[in-house]
């Protein structure tokens, strides 16, 4: 297995489905001790928004918030660059301990040795 895991997630509330999968696999893996590094790019990006998390919904899944918490606690979560700028967002909008960064950041985590990288 994979030391660290970057894993991508695209899908906010506009896919519900692969959104909520991409934060389970995220929050399994911490929980399994694995160092995650959760971006959030596209739609995504509201849920670096307090309390948007809250209003995501998808039956039979993990509350959203309960796995951005357990994400923000033991991995990284960072908030794209140009998607933070596209929705007017800055680090004053976005809950304690998401990172805004961009592209080489990005390929950098992924390229890293002894890492698995996913996009969802």
């Amino acid at each position: 297995m994979a030391k660290r895991l970057v894993i991508k997630v695209t899908a906010g509330a506009d896919a519900p489905e692969r959104c909520s999968q991409a934060f389970t696999v995220a929050a399994v893996a911490v929980a399994s001790g694995v160092d995650v590094s959760l971006w959030l790019t596209g739609e995504s990006a509201w849920f670096a928004v307090p309390g948007r998390a809250a209003e995501f919904e998808l039956p039979h899944a993990a509350p959203l918030p309960d796995l951005l918490d357990s994400l923000l606690a033991g991995g990284r979560v960072t908030l794209c660059t140009q998607c933070a700028a596209r929705r007017d967002l800055t680090e004053k909008d976005v809950i304690e301990g998401v990172r805004i960064a961009g592209a080489q950041v990005f390929v950098q985590e992924a390229l890293a040795g002894d890492t698995q990288a996913l996009v969802y």
